[in-house]
């Protein structure tokens, strides 16, 4: 079960287990991209970021470097919440589970689409992206119900 249903933004309330999680992303400016992002530019918005977390300290110690506000940009997503609203990254943790596990919930329930393709999964053949636009009348909560709906079954 998620470690919040509205996310959080304090990673000591996540549990120190592997796993995988999904980062809620408001961006308050359009973000510059990578060369290689066929659109290397991503306007302001809502997005919704699936990671993974197997090493030591788990969820809790990846969304810690995840949900801090200043950071050195190694991964594609750091471009994204630094670009974030102040307080603008929430993280909801899934022990137990995969990213890629998420990513075929949340493309189950039909309504989300990803915005720049691959990204996020350059390790993954199986998924489009891990990351997608949470647009028009969808909320973060009905997001993260999509993807606790089968883990509940």
């Amino acid at each position: 079960m998620a470690a919040t249903r509205s996310g959080t933004s304090d990673p000591a309330g996540l549990p120190a287990v592997s796993g995988a999680y999904a980062l809620l992303i408001r961006l308050a400016r359009a973000v510059e991209l990578p060369d290689r992002c066929a659109d290397n530019r991503l306007p302001a918005g809502r997005y919704v970021y699936f990671g993974s977390a197997r090493g030591g300290g788990g969820i809790r110690a990846r969304c810690r470097r995840h949900l801090a506000a200043e950071k050195k940009i190694h991964w594609h997503v750091d471009r994204l919440t630094v670009g974030a609203r102040p307080g603008g990254v929430r993280a909801v943790a899934f022990p137990g589970l995969s990213e890629c596990e998420l990513v075929r919930r949340l493309l189950a329930a039909g309504e989300l689409a990803s915005p720049v393709s691959g990204f996020g999964n350059t390790d993954c053949r199986v998924c489009p992206a891990h990351l997608f636009s949470v647009s028009g009348p969808v909320s973060w909560q009905h997001v993260v119900e999509a993807l606790e709906r089968e883990e509940q079954a």
